[in-house]
């Protein structure tokens, strides 16, 4: 039986924090799930895709929200950039339980716990099948982890970002609120900004636009997802130059 090839070489997945949590967010950070992550990753991994993964720190801690409840925003912002921190040791650890072998490189330097982000060892790291996730954000605060993607997918030169998401894709409307929300299967970038689609933060999707780094955005709750995207199977939606 003929094996599917897949359609990206080097990818880069965006998870939020919140997809390490349980359904009912009883724990910040669930073990099941973030094996159930892993192996996700890991069928990717084996596909001879080279894998890195952005993480967000919702679950523990979102700086933006602190702001604006009176705390200093940059100092909110840079316990975010730990939050990921955390997030991207728990998912390492759920990797290399499977036989992943798997680096952190931190954007804030913290030697005893990450490498740095050194963009050429983060190459080489990929090119030797190491699955790597990016954490501590763009190193700086007031940037999202929307751009840290969108940053490292240019700098690796990733050929597309898959952006995990609890929708299966994107809408003219929120499905949430308009049942005749109609979902897109593909649009441009040009498109969505003259739509005002809120797919990321306008410095991320500049970036994307910028630098020609297609985006497809999934649902991550089907397992099935990650595999089918890299297979170039119609999932969720794909923004493109």
């Amino acid at each position: 039986m003929k094996t599917e090839a897949p359609a990206y070489k080097r990818i880069v997945l965006k998870l939020s924090g919140e997809a390490l949590q349980e359904r009912n967010g009883r724990d910040n950070i669930s073990p099941p799930v973030v094996r159930e992550i892993a192996e996700r990753i890991k069928e990717v991994h084996e596909l001879g895709v080279q894998t890195s993964v952005v993480i967000g720190g919702g679950n523990i801690w979102r700086g933006l929200k602190a702001a604006d409840r009176g705390m200093d925003r940059t100092t909110a912002d840079y316990m975010g950039m730990l939050a990921t921190v955390i997030n991207g040791m728990a998912l390492k650890s759920g990797l290399e339980q499977l036989g992943v072998e798997t680096r952190v490189q931190s954007a804030i330097e913290m030697k005893n716990v990450a490498e740095p982000f050194i963009l050429g060892r983060a190459i080489r790291h990929l090119e030797l099948g190491r699955v790597v996730v990016f954490v501590a954000g763009t190193g700086n605060p007031y940037f999202s982890t929307d751009t840290t993607a969108a940053l490292r997918a240019s700098e690796i030169r990733a050929d597309v970002i898959l952006k995990a998401t609890k929708v299966d894709g994107i809408y003219d409307r929120d499905p949430n609120v308009d049942s005749n929300a109609q979902r897109y299967e593909r649009i441009t970038f040009a498109e969505a900004l003259s739509k005002r689609l809120q797919i990321m933060d306008s410095t991320a999707f500049s970036l994307c636009m910028d630098n020609k780094i297609p985006i497809v955005v999934f649902d991550m709750n089907k397992p099935s997802n990650i595999r089918d995207v890299v297979l170039g199977r119609k999932v969720g939606t794909l923004v493109c130059d």
